[in-house]
């Protein structure tokens, strides 16, 4: 078995990057950093050395939808809290915090440029 991560990045469609940002702070408890590189400017989403992350995006062929890919966000310790900011940030919860086997807890949520995503959290 591999000890490395099998996602290792992803890429978050968003429509009005500010919000997206201002929504995903609010949401996983710590700040995305806005960054610009030449021709180009993303939302950085929280990591450590040894975590996965990605990024928000806003860039011709990206396009938010609520029924493509799932992105799990670790929301340890705090699933709750996390719901509960959604819709004050411009979401939607469609699936209220609930038990997914010994895998832990999940809620299905919208963003706010219309991606679908679950927040997880362990058992």
């Amino acid at each position: 078995m591999s000890t490395k991560n099998t996602i290792v990045w992803t890429d978050i469609p968003v429509l009005n990057l500010k919000r997206a940002v201002k929504f995903y702070s609010a949401v996983l408890g710590e700040k995305v950093k806005l960054r610009k590189i030449p021709g180009f400017e993303f939302g950085l989403l929280p990591y450590t050395k040894d975590s996965v992350s990605g990024c928000l995006v806003k860039m011709r062929g990206y396009k938010p939808s609520k029924t493509g890919a799932v992105i799990y966000f670790n929301v340890d310790g705090r699933h709750d809290k996390a719901e509960k900011v959604v819709a004050k940030n411009g979401g939607k919860v469609l699936q209220k915090k609930h038990q997914i086997g010994p895998h832990g807890n999940r809620s299905v949520i919208l963003d706010s440029e219309g991606n679908r995503v679950a927040l997880h959290s362990s058992p």
